[in-house]
Parts: structure tokens; C-alpha cells; sequence
């Protein structure tokens, strides 16, 4: 046995032994417990990142636990393969999108597979594989005949660079979730799915999910956005006036009085009718596209608007009119896409009619204010108190005059009470090649004709020309025309392309046999499912999540599932940061290049090149843009996988950023090399032939306590991904058999034993965290077998149990002397042991006693003055 840990010897021969014995293949096994464990599979963009390695190290760490803990774990691995990256490559570099991707897939599976995880490598696909996208287009026709897909012309979002169609959660602050490039609003016929359709039970079963993150919980129900209120229609009046009048939804019917204006969205069928007859109009309409329309967007915008020549009738108020407005504060996708403006009690409407002159009438005062002399100012009041200037409503309560108003309007025939949803419809239709061909066929005769199923599947061509811009698809001749299946006349193939978020809307279900000959195997699915702990980025909290949530539900109802809700668990951790580095000239300096020195508490960086100083800066996301990336493969090369690994769960909790360092990943490197002494120093048993039998020293017993004591905490750490807990507890057992063991392995047979089964526990304990290290420490111990094959290290009540407990004695909070006291003595004996402690009395002296604080088994600390 060396004294030294090898890993680039070790991590290469245990993943081959794994390889060999089959240890992370699945099969169901109904006598055993299952336990599926799944981080959110990566997009093949060639390389893999810190992030990845720390999702993916988190991961691995419970499926290698639950495992030991007997549970049957599958863990899988796959690829998110589809999307416009790929195209972009294809132009960039004349390759086939499906030779750069499966070529990404062969590097980064062979990267992670450095790592050493705990992956069934037979259940891999990718997306972008025929055999698994055939299946999505059976579902895609299941839910077309359930009614839950439909193709309708709607305003879409179009992305003028990527030339494709987005969905309201992919522009961000007005802008491509890919390009960055500003959004437009176009007119297009689109496939959708009916997501609306689940709309209460998505939002309902969010409080079935105890183990989300609340803060999850609540992005999600946000987003579904359930609100009660008044659905009703103003006669309009005037030039041009619609006969139908004006439709709203309103969640404040109270404040009706208060009304001064009424306004439509840009894209309302009142607002496009009538600029197509008005210049003006269609010019103010033009204008708000190209600013955006973007809920962000809108928030920051100055409020604008059109004057419209005709007027609402105020249902309450007799002889009164409101203008009604073209104005750029409002969403078609919310409500009906129109409002009547409050400005005393919504800020946007306040600051509209500002501009505009507009009546500002304050409807709902606070308690300890007067109607009489309240008045609005620069900010809308919109909290709570009772009605005023509002006739009827006078008086009320909030709540009581919102349920009168809806009353009296429901009376007038002229409304009614209803529930809205911020949700919509999810637009699947993509304007690009690589993705899952729609399984439709365009038929002037017959409309849209799904493709039978017999003839799925609907290959994407790979003779593709991406010498244009636009969707190439449409620009291939024998491709996309067909005969119809249903009249057999001249056709032509939906060009259209699936969202790639369908892709990963149910791959999880797939993985519980990805071989099956349908979508699902519902043998295997009832087994596995739901997903007991998925794993993944905050920033999937609601497009991902909520699609996987819908897709779920939609295949219940079309025969392919049982289940409604895909991840009985989530954990969303944080990302990997680095410092910021520039040289004298203000540019970036990658970190490789950069040698800190410090002295004292100050840090320098030395450019290892130059010799020139570089400015630190503060922490930011890795990524290739900023120049600030850590390559995995260089580190894993350097420090073996598992010193990585370490770094990851050890410096901070894995739901916070984790910053990383060069002294944190030289430190984590630093102790692997001191577990590795502490097992060849000092792990080996006594000979079996030694007879003595000895009682164990004081020092033996006291070490059997923090072995058990450590075995309990760890595996509650990591039973609630408090993986730096579990580290920290490493740290203190590890250490203290460094600094006790040498005394211990040279007593009697009895400490030895005690200090062999010490050694053998904190290599157990570290195996999910650093499994290659484990491993050859439990060979070159001499145990058989592999220890990813051993069962979970048991914590017994009567070694772990302490008698008496230290607590340290403090006088205004500086540490003065410690006391060891029974661990269920009173708390008022406590102080009293305390305080006639010799060297507390001579510390407090004649000073007056003001407080004295008792931390039970923790500390005492004495406030004197």
C-alpha cells in the first residue's frame, strides 16, 4: 500500500470494475424499495462545466446513499439534443446538425463518465434519436384526439434572428431566450397544447408536493395565476363603435366608481380593426411592437396611448362616459385583453392618466383617513379600507363591495362572476429543422390530416440546405410534399417543428424503459415513477417543471400513465461562480493564467505569463463570454474526480452559489491525501490471533461515540442535501483519528478493533462523495467485495449516546472555561455549576451579575457589567 493516493491509477481501474459488474444496471426488483433519481439531462454543447459537475456530483451522491441504504436506485442519463445551437453550428461550420450533436454526446458522455457516476449507461438516448421522437409524435396524435393539441392563427412572439416562434416564459425582458434578439409580434397558424385545460389541478396539486421548494411552489402558482372577479361588457358609444362593446375581466370590481378610462391591448381585435382603417392608429400600434409587449417590458415602459373616437358607457353612473384607448400597458394574454383604468388604486393607470388628464377618484380609503379630503398623489393607494364615492358601495369592506358590485352587474345583464387564469395555451410550433417533425399533413381539401400511425415515423431529411435563412424544411421539395392519407390528392408535410420543451417534458418516463416499443411501458412506469428526487437549476422553476407537470396529466388521459405529478421531489441547486480577473488594460484574464498571492488578509494576482499584476474582481456565473470558465477536464486530470467532487458538496450548501477557488480545490486535494494517510497508517486490524481482551481505554470509547454520533449526522445531512454538514462531520471524525489513532493502534486489542471499525465507517461515509478514493481504501483495508456493494453504515443508540456533555463557560461572550455536566441535568443547576466554577468567579470578581444564559448541551454565557 503507497502512502499516497494515486487517483489517475485508481479512478480509471474502479470504473472499470464497476463497468464490469454491472453495479449501476437496473432491473425492477418488487421485493426491494425503488428509488429513481434523476438530475435534468444536459443539451450536447460539447463540453461539460462546473455546473455540471456539481448537479451532477449531487446527484450521484443520493443515488450512491439510497443505494447503500438498500433501496433499487435507477439512476439514469440521456441528452437533450434538439435545437437551434445545433442549426447555428450547421451554418457556422457546414457540418449536419446531427454530426456536431452526436459528436457533443461522444465527448461529454465520455467526460462525465471521468467523474465516475453511478449512470445506467443502457438506458442513454437523445432526443434527436428517431426512436425516441417517433414516440412523441404518437403522442402528439393521442393528444390531438383527446382535444388536448389544436392548431389555431394567434399573435406569436417571433424571434427575428432565430426566425422561430416563441413561448410567452421564453421572452425574457422583451427578448429571445437564445438570441437576445428584440421580439415581434406576428399573425401565424400555430399547434398548441391545451395546458389551460389542467389549469385548477395544476395549481391545486401544488400543495400535494411537500417536497419542492416553496419558493418553487410559489413561481408556479404565479404563474398559473388563479384570480376571482367580474367578466362583463361597456356598451360602447360614439364613430365606429363596435356593436358587441367591449368585453373585460377584472379582479377589482369595487373600484368601478373610480373608473376614468377604458384601454385594449395593441393586438385586440378592436385595436386591429381599426388600424386598418387609421393611419395614426396603425403607426401607435407599430411602435408599441417594435418597444416590446413583454410583461418586464411593460412594467418599466412609459405608459402610452391612442384615443379611440368612441366612449364606454360607466355602468353605475348615468350619463357618464369613459375614452376608451389604444395603450401599450396592456397584455392581450391576460383577461380579454382590455380593462377599465382605476388610476386612484393601480399604478400603471395612475401614471397613464397623468399624462393624459385624466380623473383620478380615490374609491377605497384607509381607516384613519377622510373621504372628504384623501387624495391620490404620486403613488396609487393600494391597500386595504372601506368604499367611498361609490354610491352603493359606500361603506364596505373591500371584499363585501366587490361581491355587491359583481351582484349588481350579474342583476344588469351585463356580466358575470368568474374565475381567470394567467395560464395559456402553450404554442409547440417551431419554425426550424431540428426538431420533431409535427406528424401533420397540410391538405387544401381536408385541412390538417394527422399521419396515421402505422406511418410514423416522420424522419426529419437529412439532405438539408441551411444556405438561407429560415426553416429549411420548407424550401425541401420531396420532403414536404406528400399525398393526403385521408383523399389521396396532393399534400404537403407540416413543416413546423416540435418546441424542444417537449422533448424534455417526458423523457423521465421514457427512461423507465427506454427500449419499449410505444411511448411508455406502463409495467415499468407504474414501478418507477414518479421521479423520487429530481434535481436541477432554479431557472427551470416554471417552464420545464410546469410542462413536465401537463404533459403527465395529458398522458393519464390518453392511457400512457397512472400518475399525475412527475417529481415527488425537487432540488434546485446553485450555480458555480469565480472570481473576476482583468489586466491593466481592463481585460479579461482567464483564471489558469492567474497566481494569487496573499499576505495577511490581502489578496494580489499575478499574470503567470507576463508577470503583470491583474485586479480581482467580484464573483460572477462561469461562462465562455466572460472568459472565467473552469475546465472540469483539466481539473479532473490534475486532482482526480473525486477531489472535485469534494470541493463541490463541501464549500457551501448545495442550494446556494458555490464559488470556486484554486486554494478550495488545493485544500479538498490536500485532505484526500490525509484520509489516504489516515488508512494506511492507520486502518489495518490486529491479527485475529491475538487473544487479549482487554477493556477499551477512555480514549477508544470515547472515539466509538463520535464514530456513531458521525454516522447518525451524516446520513441525516445527506437524507436533507445538507451535504456540507456531512463534510464538516467528516472533517471532525477524520481528524480525530489522526490526532488519537497512533495511541490507539499500538494499545490493546480492544482500542485496535475500535480504531479498525473507525476507519472502516469514515471510508463507507465518504464512498457516495468520493467513491474511487472509497474504493481502493476498502481494498488496500482488505475487505471484500466493493464497497458501493456495502450496506449503509448502521448508528447504534448505545455507543452513540453521550453521558456528559461539554459546554463551554463564557463571560460576555468570550470563552473563560468549560463545564462537563450530565446531558439531562437541570438547566437551573447548569448555572448554578457554572457560576461557582473557580475560575468564573475569579473572572466576574465583584462585577454585578445581569444575565446568565443557558444554551442546554450547548454553552453558558454570563452576562456581568
Amino acid at each position: 500500500m503507497t502512502n499516497r493516493y494515486n487517483p489517475k491509477e485508481s479512478e480509471p481501474k474502479w470504473q472499470q470494475a464497476w463497468l464490469e459488474n454491472e453495479c449501476f444496471t437496473t432491473t425492477k426488483a418488487p421485493g426491494k424499495p425503488k428509488y429513481y433519481v434523476l438530475e435534468m439531462f444536459p443539451y450536447p454543447s460539447g463540453r461539460i462545466h462546473m455546473g455540471h459537475v456539481r448537479n451532477y456530483t449531487i446527484g450521484d451522491v443520493i443515488a450512491r446513499y439510497k443505494k447503500a441504504k438498500g433501496f433499487n436506485v435507477l439512476h439514469p442519463m440521456g441528452w437533450d439534443a434538439f435545437g437551434m445551437p445545433a442549426e447555428n453550428a450547421a451554418m457556422e461550420r457546414n457540418v449536419h446538425p446531427a454530426e456536431w450533436t452526436y459528436a457533443n454526446i461522444d465527448a461529454m458522455r465520455s467526460q462525465l463518465k471521468l467523474m465516475g457516476l453511478s449512470f445506467d449507461w443502457d438506458r442513454e438516448f437523445a432526443t434527436c434519436d428517431v426512436t425516441y421522437y417517433r414516440h412523441q409524435q404518437e403522442l402528439f396524435l393521442d393528444f390531438l384526439d383527446k382535444g388536448l393539441a389544436y392548431r389555431k392563427e394567434a399573435s406569436v412572439n417571433w424571434d427575428p434572428v432565430d426566425q422561430t416562434v416563441l413561448a410567452n416564459e421564453q421572452v425574457i425582458d422583451g427578448k429571445g431566450w437564445r438570441s437576445g434578439a428584440p421580439v415581434e409580434k406576428k399573425k401565424l397558424s400555430q399547434w398548441f397544447f391545451k395546458t389551460t385545460a389542467y389549469a385548477d389541478d395544476l395549481l391545486e396539486s401544488l400543495q400535494t408536493l411537500e417536497r419542492w421548494p416553496e419558493k418553487v411552489r410559489i413561481m408556479q402558482a404565479n404563474w398559473i395565476g388563479r384570480s376571482e372577479g367580474l367578466k362583463m361588457t361597456f356598451q360602447l358609444v360614439g364613430e365606429g363603435a363596435p356593436e358587441d362593446g367591449l368585453g373585460i375581466y377584472t379582479t377589482r370590481p369595487d373600484t368601478l366608481f373610480g373608473a376614468s378610462f377604458c384601454a385594449v391591448a395593441p393586438d385586440h381585435p378592436i385595436a386591429e380593426s381599426w388600424t386598418a382603417k387609421n393611419r395614426e392608429a396603425a403607426e401607435f400600434v407599430e411602435r408599441c411592437r417594435r418597444s416590446g409587449t413583454s410583461a418586464e417590458e411593460i412594467e418599466t415602459a412609459e405608459k402610452l396611448g391612442f384615443r379611440l373616437p368612441f366612449s364606454a358607457k360607466h355602468p353605475f353612473i348615468e350619463g357618464k362616459e369613459l375614452p376608451v384607448f389604444i395603450a401599450n400597458f396592456i397584455l392581450m394574454e391576460y383577461g380579454t385583453g382590455a380593462i377599465f383604468g382605476c388610476p386612484a388604486h393601480d399604478q400603471r393607470d395612475l401614471d397613464f392618466a397623468r399624462k393624459y388628464g385624466l380623473d383620478v377618484t380615490p374609491v377605497v380609503v384607509p381607516e384613519q383617513e377622510d373621504p372628504v379630503t384623501f387624495e391620490i398623489g404620486a403613488e396609487a393607494y393600494v391597500g386595504d379600507g372601506k368604499l367611498a364615492n361609490s354610491d352603493f358601495l359606500n361603506g364596505l369592506e373591500v371584499e363585501a363591495a366587490k361581491d355587491l358590485a359583481i351582484r349588481k352587474i350579474e342583476e344588469r345583464g351585463e356580466g358575470t362572476r368568474t374565475v381567470n387564469f394567467k395560464l395559456r395555451d402553450w404554442g409547440v410550433s417551431r419554425q426550424r429543422y431540428w426538431g420533431c417533425p409535427i406528424p401533420i399533413i397540410q391538405c387544401d381539401t381536408c385541412g390538417p390530416v394527422p399521419v396515421p400511425k402505422a406511418d410514423l415515423p416522420v424522419e426529419l431529411p437529412s439532405d438539408i440546405d441551411f444556405s438561407e435563412p429560415g426553416n429549411p424544411l420548407d424550401r425541401h421539395p420531396t420532403w414536404r410534399n406528400v399525398k393526403c392519407p385521408k383523399c389521396g390528392r396532393p399534400a404537403r408535410r407540416e413543416t413546423d417543428t416540435l418546441d424542444t420543451f417537449v422533448d424534455s417534458s417526458w423523457y423521465f418516463a421514457r427512461f423507465c424503459d427506454s427500449h419499449a416499443k410505444t411511448p411508455v411501458n406502463t409495467t415499468d412506469t407504474d414501478y418507477w415513477l414518479p421521479v423520487d428526487q429530481y434535481i436541477g437549476g432554479i431557472e427551470h422553476a416554471i417552464l420545464h417543471l410546469l410542462y413536465s407537470r401537463f404533459f403527465v396529466r395529458a398522458m393519464k388521459d390518453t392511457g400512457h400513465l397512472s400518475l399525475k405529478e412527475p417529481f415527488a421531489g425537487l432540488f434546485t441547486q446553485g450555480m458555480v461562480t469565480h472570481e473576476t480577473y482583468t489586466d491593466e488594460h481592463g481585460k479579461a484574464v482567464l483564471p489558469d493564467l492567474v497566481r494569487i498571492e496573499t499576505q495577511g488578509e490581502s489578496r494580489s494576482g499575478i499574470h503567470v505569463e507576463t508577470g503583470k499584476p491583474v485586479s480581482i474582481g467580484a464573483t460572477e456565473k462561469m461562462s465562455k463570454s466572460k472568459k472565467n470558465v473552469v475546465n472540469p477536464e483539466e481539473i479532473i486530470k490534475q486532482y482526480g474526480a473525486d477531489t472535485a467532487r469534494w470541493f463541490m458538496l463541501s464549500d457551501s450548501p448545495p442550494e446556494r452559489d458555490v464559488e470556486w477557488t484554486d486554494a478550495g480545490i488545493d485544500g479538498a486535494w490536500k485532505f484526500v491525501q490525509r484520509l489516504w494517510t489516515i488508512v494506511h497508517e492507520l486502518g489495518a486490524r490486529v491479527d485475529p490471533g491475538d487473544t487479549q481482551k482487554a477493556e477499551p481505554s477512555k480514549e477508544a470509547i470515547g472515539l466509538r461515540q463520535l464514530t456513531h454520533r458521525s454516522i447518525a449526522s451524516i446520513t441525516e445531512a445527506i437524507e436533507t442535501f445538507r451535504f456540507n454538514l456531512a463534510v464538516a462531520q467528516i472533517y471532525e471524525l477524520s481528524n480525530t483519528i489522526r490526532k488519537s489513532g497512533p495511541a490507539l493502534k499500538d494499545a490493546n486489542a480492544a482500542d485496535n478493533e475500535i480504531l479498525a471499525d473507525a476507519v472502516k465507517a469514515l471510508v463507507q461515509l465518504v464512498a457516495p462523495m468520493m467513491p474511487h478514493f472509497a474504493e481502493e481504501a476498502w481494498s488496500n483495508l482488505g475487505y471484500t467485495g466493493l464497497v458501493v456493494d456495502q450496506p449503509w453504515p448502521e448508528a447504534k443508540s448505545e455507543y452513540s449516546e453521550i453521558a456528559n456533555v461539554t459546554m463551554p463557560i463564557q463571560v460576555n461572550g468570550k470563552r473563560r472555561a468549560e463545564l462537563s455536566v450530565p446531558k439531562d441535568v437541570p438547566q437551573a443547576e447548569i448555572e448554578k455549576l457554572a457560576l461557582a466554577n473557580d475560575r468564573i468567579q475569579e473572572m466576574i470578581g465583584d462585577k454585578a451579575i445581569k444575565k446568565v444564559i443557558v444554551v442546554p448541551q450547548r454553552i453558558v454565557n454570563i452576562v456581568v457589567g
